[in-house]
């Protein structure tokens, strides 16, 4: 198994759904492989984080920044374009 398999078959495997064999060539790509344990790590860790539910408060500043960020974009996206200018 190389990365892009694993990747390609990353969710199932997370969720459990992954056949016997597969994950036998998933644990040997992953013992051999560190990039792969690390995304591997890292995505069960965020789905302890998320399965937890516990919110995380977001520091000020950065929740300003991100909610400017979002009313821009959604003005973007819900501005009505200019009509074109008339044809002489």
């Amino acid at each position: 198994m190389n990365c892009d398999e694993l990747l390609s078959l990353l969710n199932e495997y997370v969720d459990g759904e992954t056949a016997a064999g597969l994950c036998v060539e998933f644990e040997r790509h992953l013992a051999g492989c560190n990039p792969c344990q690390v995304v591997v790590d890292n995505i069960r860790k965020t789905i302890t984080l998320y399965k937890a539910g516990e919110p995380y408060e977001l520091p000020l500043a950065f929740r300003n920044q991100l909610h400017a960020a979002l009313r821009a974009r959604w003005q973007q996206t819900h501005t009505p374009a200019a009509p074109p200018p008339p044809t002489p």
